[in-house]
């Protein structure tokens, strides 16, 4: 009998998904009970996961009608001012042509590897497959579903930390070549999922290092500032603009196919990158905000986020998988103390000179495997298992 996982691809069309014996917004906790929580989830979901049911029909009619920003910003690589000035009005930017073919094939084929391993899994009951601990249904991430959090350990994931094309880019946004890669990961959703996720910032921005960031920023020029003041001395228009020009991190989200208004287009809300607020749930979140996702960005692009922007997954009600793996990256003024080692020396030494210099701070020594590196699981209580006892990539 033929597996739907046999040729999995993480573009084109899929067996993959739709998987109607898994209900709505059902969440998981570590251990894999479901969790009852009235206020996580989308209360507007279509009641029944099944391509063809009225309420997704429906729901894929308002997709196809109001999804995508209009007039959304598209840079080419070599447009380093345009796509500055783009990032810090809008805490993210697209770019395309970022992947050439090969780099393309490649992040594809251990997206897809990755993502095989992990619904290799079976689900509870009659469910295809087994949620991810903490997410809506047949949503992953690639990096919390790994027992290391990331990547960095895959040669597919490390190849692309210094291309050609990215690297003039975080340069430009850092103000200066020596920062640092955080991690990398991604995230994906197959086919059938009907639920908004809610919109969220991957960190919160204390703003209590006010000095380190001011002096960061003078020395990179990323603002013109009186040389002689410190930080309190600052006005507050000046004070705020030290924080909002130095992110904690910037993630590049590869696109392995092209992202259309039906496949669960990643949604990003312009300006909320200084936005000191919550954002909204999902019952009181405004319809624009539903529709302002990136469609019309193609395969081989890439968004760079400052991860303090306001963004969610949304239905993907296609038949195939939309796979947006990343690499996060730190700017030079953070404590590289706080980075966790997740690249093998071994993968370490095939990278680039400039690959090797921002990578030194998450590789360990040799012949030592990170914790956790190379084991994916959806529950968190098996991830942490491997984390505690498994040492070697065995």
């Amino acid at each position: 009998m033929t597996s739907e996982l046999d040729d999995l691809k993480v573009y084109e069309e899929t067996e993959v998904g739709w998987d109607e014996n898994t209900p709505p917004n059902e969440i998981l906790d570590g251990e894999g009970n479901v969790i009852t929580d009235k206020n996580y989830g989308d209360p507007n979901a279509p009641p029944r996961r099944v391509y063809d049911d009225l309420e997704v029909v429906a729901l894929r009619e308002k997709l196809r009608l109001n999804n995508g920003i209009r007039g959304l910003d598209i840079c080419d690589p070599d447009e380093i001012e345009r796509i500055t000035r783009i990032f810090r009005r809008d805490g993210f930017v697209v770019v395309r042509e970022l992947l050439n073919a090969e780099q393309l094939e490649r992040f594809r084929e251990g997206s897809a590897r990755i993502l095989k391993e992990l619904l290799s899994i079976p689900g509870h009951g009659k469910r295809k497959y087994l949620n991810e601990t903490g997410r809506l249904p047949h949503r992953y991430s690639y990096g919390t579903s790994s027992s290391s959090r990331h990547l960095m350990h895959d040669p597919a994931w490390a190849s692309m930390v210094d291309l050609p094309t990215t690297t003039p880019i975080l340069t430009a946004l850092m103000g200066e070549d020596d920062y640092y890669v955080w991690g990398g990961g991604g995230d994906l959703c197959l086919p059938g999922a009907i639920e908004y996720q809610q919109l969220h910032s991957d960190f919160k921005d204390d703003q209590d290092d006010g000095d380190v960031r001011l002096d960061y920023a003078r020395s990179s020029g990323l603002i013109e500032v009186d040389p002689d003041k410190p930080f309190e001395e600052l006005d507050f228009r000046t004070k705020r603009l030290v924080f909002d020009r130095t992110p904690r991190t910037v993630t590049i989200n590869f696109l392995m196919s092209d992202l259309t208004w039906e496949n669960g287009p990643i949604r990003q809300i312009p300006g909320t990158h200084t936005a000191p607020q919550n954002p909204p749930s999902v019952a009181e979140e405004a319809d624009w905000m539903r529709w302002s996702t990136l469609v019309g960005a193609a395969a081989g692009a890439g968004v760079f986020r400052d991860n303090r922007a306001w963004h969610g997954a949304t239905p993907n009600l296609s038949k195939e998988i939309r796979a947006l793996p990343n690499l996060e990256y730190s700017p030079g003024w953070i404590d590289e103390q706080t980075l966790k080692k997740s690249m093998p020396y071994e993968i370490w030494e095939t990278l680039t000179p400039h690959g090797q210099k921002i990578c030194r701070a998450i590789t360990e020594e040799p012949g030592v495997w990170p914790k956790g590196a190379g084991v994916m699981h959806a529950l968190a209580s098996k991830r942490d298992w491997t984390k505690k006892h498994r040492t070697t990539n065995a």
